[in-house]
């Protein structure tokens, strides 16, 4: 059986040590990364793509990127990353949602996309982040969706 997981996290991971949140995947990503499983991973920088990075690395899952406009409008180093994924043959799939403006109507649009096809979402906020942010917003429509939730603050 397919095991479907959305991840969601914090853009603001830029003074958090890359073993602190290599020791977070490995807890809380881990035991759901089965070779039954398929991820689906925002192409945002911060968590969206360590954890890309992480899960190619770490295990044999499905993975899917879904991004809000199009690849490119992605940020450059995430863009790198699923290129580079893409061209390894990692990626199940890069799917491009085609919003003609990059703004929070469109990332929540590609979020509730994810969290539909999935059956779990694993969120990484950053600490005291507001409740008004991505991750919580996704994390909330999943709990509206009746969906299990995994929240571990970074």
């Amino acid at each position: 059986m397919e095991r479907n997981v959305a991840i969601t996290g914090t853009r603001s991971i830029g003074d958090a040590p890359v073993d602190e949140l290599a020791e977070a995947f490995e807890a809380y990503l881990r035991p759901f990364s089965d070779d039954g499983a398929h991820f689906y991973v925002g192409g945002a920088s911060g968590v969206d793509t360590a954890a890309l990075q992480w899960l190619a690395a770490n295990s044999q899952a499905a993975l899917t990127v879904v991004v809000p406009c199009r690849l490119v409008d992605q940020p450059a180093g995430s863009t790198e990353v699923i290129d580079r994924l893409r061209e390894a043959g990692r990626l199940a799939d890069v799917v491009e949602m085609g919003a003609t403006l990059l703004g929070k109507a469109a990332y929540h649009a590609r979020d509730r996309w994810m969290v539909d096809r999935a059956g779990l979402v694993i969120g990484f906020p950053r600490g005291a982040e507001s409740a008004g942010g991505g991750t919580w917003y996704t994390l909330n429509y999943a709990a509206e969706q009746g969906k299990v939730r995994l929240v571990v603050p970074l």
